[in-house]
């Protein structure tokens, strides 16, 4: 029987333990924090449950439009009559994370892995140790599997209290609506937390070091964004660097390197993440890593060191649960013989949480332009889709990506309310190599989203570049 040491109980660790079982390993899964790691229990569960509870919020407010009104409220609006708990809310957020936690562990219990809580490290490629609370631990392995995760990144400058100054992991001790929130960083994270807390209720400040939100985005998408904040009265500070975050009492200082200061009531730093890397025997055993700490693989998720595979926002290849997940099914795959496809980033989607959502897959409207990759494109605005229009939804738009000559689609993106639904068929496509053709003649349901899908399928039937 293989041996199999897993270090870390996040998507990467916890989805490998069940395929190492499943293939009659013998599996260790070695965890600190608690089964779901950052995805479940700081991060994905979390921030997504909150955003929830604004979704509904960014709705309600809508909803004047719809012919709805509130209460006796003079003015009728949902503001005047709908509040945030935010104790409330904050609670259910960290009572489901705990929930989903529970469930994987008992999953991987029932699945005959044993569950050792430390903090594991490499001895050589061959050998783990456990730091428990019983003392240390050595495991023998055939294999092992690094998924130790990732965490927020810390600017010397903007130390977190987890009070006033906060990282993402600590904004669920919140109990009070933030009066005036400063997000420091204009990535998905900040961008996601900007969006949610501007619907519940507070006013809101972005920084941003660059020239929009979401520099890694769909342009004409990040756009889009940019508009809903600026009409929602979300303020966005371009290209301003924070040099310094300082509280005094109650109020935070957010000093710019061209020396403008934003005062704020609490202030997030969303900054990036480096992984969890440090302090665990990888020089020692082999293991290779990049200047910023992520752990090299390959597709298969093979390090440079005999039967020592790596998954997960470690090895920095796409900090996503589900990639996370992947990657560590196709090590064990790999590793205990089994049928096994190397990882494909061109058929990943992604989505970022925003009010609207921007869902993402396969090639970008940057490679397009640059001349990487030859295609067809075209961009249906939303606010010509018939559901849209009856659910009161204007901003946003479905664009396609397809081969020149072939019609193979290839990618696409998608902004509108649930996006990260509707991007669904395009990566079927994607990952199929489905034809435009092949698309458009599939059946939608009338009137729904997705036959804005469909639309932008039959306009590329053809030779020319669409935008309309």
């Amino acid at each position: 029987m293989t041996r199999v040491v897993i270090v870390g109980g996040g998507p990467g660790g916890y989805e490998a333990a069940l395929v190492g079982s499943q293939l009659g390993g013998e599996v260790t899964l070695i965890d600190t924090d608690g089964l779901g790691g950052s995805a479940v229990l700081t991060d994905c569960v979390p921030s997504k449950t909150l955003i929830a509870t604004a979704e509904v919020m960014t709705e309600v407010r809508a909803s004047a439009e719809l012919g709805l009104r509130f209460g006796d409220a003079e003015s009728g609006h949902a503001d005047a009559v709908v509040s945030v708990d935010l104790a409330a809310v904050n609670a259910r957020v960290l009572d489901l994370a705990r929930k989903q936690s529970d469930d994987i562990c008992e999953r991987i219990q029932r699945e005959n892995v044993e569950l050792v809580i430390g903090r594991g490290r490499l001895d050589g490629p061959d050998r783990v140790v456990a730091q428990t609370a019983e003392g240390e631990r050595s495991f023998d392995a055939d294999v092992v599997l690094l998924a130790t995760g990732a965490r927020p990144r810390q600017l010397a400058s903007a130390q977190p209290d987890g009070e006033r100054i906060l990282n993402w992991t600590q904004l669920y001790n919140l109990t009070e609506l933030p009066e005036r929130l400063i997000v420091v960083g204009s990535g998905v994270t900040g961008a996601e937390f900007a969006s949610a807390y501007d619907a519940l209720g507070s006013e809101v400040v972005l920084i941003s070091s660059r020239d929009r939100v979401l520099p890694g985005e769909d342009a004409d998408a990040a756009q889009v964004l940019e508009d809903v904040f600026a009409r929602r009265g979300l303020t966005v500070l371009q290209r301003s660097r924070a040099e310094t975050v300082t509280r005094d009492g109650d109020s935070v200082t957010v000093t710019l390197s061209d020396g403008r200061e934003v005062v704020g009531s609490h202030c997030l730093v969303a900054v990036g993440s480096i992984p969890n890397t440090s302090d665990m025997g990888l020089a020692e055993s082999g293991v290779e890593v990049s200047d910023a700490g992520f752990i090299t693989v390959d597709r298969v998720s093979r390090t440079s060191a005999r039967s020592v595979y790596a998954a997960g926002d470690c090895t920095g290849v796409f900090a996503l649960a589900s990639v996370a997940a992947m990657q560590g099914r196709i090590a064990m795959w790999h590793a205990l013989g089994d049928a096994v496809s190397p990882l494909d980033l061109k058929t990943v989607s992604a989505n970022v949480f925003t009010a609207p959502e921007i869902a993402t897959v396969g090639v970008s409207q940057t490679q397009v332009d640059a001349g990487e990759v030859q295609a067809r494109t075209v961009t249906l605005p939303l606010r010509g889709n018939p559901r849209a229009k009856m659910q009161g939804s204007r901003d946003g738009f479905v664009k396609l990506f397809c081969r020149s000559v072939t019609g193979i689609v290839i990618g696409g993106v998608v902004v509108a309310p649930r996006a990260s639904e509707l991007i669904y068929p395009v990566a079927i496509a994607v990952a199929e190599r489905l034809t435009v053709d092949q698309v458009s003649q599939s059946f939608t349901v009338y009137p729904s989203m997705t036959g804005s899908l469909a639309e932008a399928a039959r306009r590329l039937h053809g030779t020319r570049s669409i935008i309309s």
